[in-house]
């Protein structure tokens, strides 16, 4: 399943089904919803809510990182381009996108 966020403030952001309900639950909406909108005036919220799962995101990988032995990672392919890529990573877009919405005061909306 695909979720795709709209906002007239930029280009969709188009997302897995098991990321979107993450990040559409780390922004407060319910992840349940097929349809849902964060509106002008909870943008600021949803977006800080974003930035903070970042955040922890990457605390997590560089302790994870600082976990690993570097040459295991290296035999196993997890490094560099072959990196995996990190729920911080994939939150990037949204958050560009809320801020977007913000300056121009325009809500996101997905699933519709």
């Amino acid at each position: 399943m695909l979720v795709v966020f709209k906002s007239a403030a930029a280009a969709d952001v188009i997302m897995f089904g098991e990321v979107a309900k993450k990040l559409i639950a780390a922004m407060g909406k319910d992840p349940a919803d097929a349809k849902g909108i964060v509106t002008v005036e909870q943008l600021p919220e949803a977006a800080a809510r974003l930035r903070v799962l970042i955040e922890e995101e990457k605390a997590r990988a560089a302790a994870q990182a600082v976990a690993e032995d570097d040459e295991a990672a290296r035999e196993a392919g997890h490094t560099g381009m072959a990196a995996p890529v990190n729920l911080a990573q994939r939150a990037w877009p949204l958050l560009e996108m809320l801020d977007y919405s913000i300056k121009e005061e325009v809500p996101v909306v997905w699933g519709v």
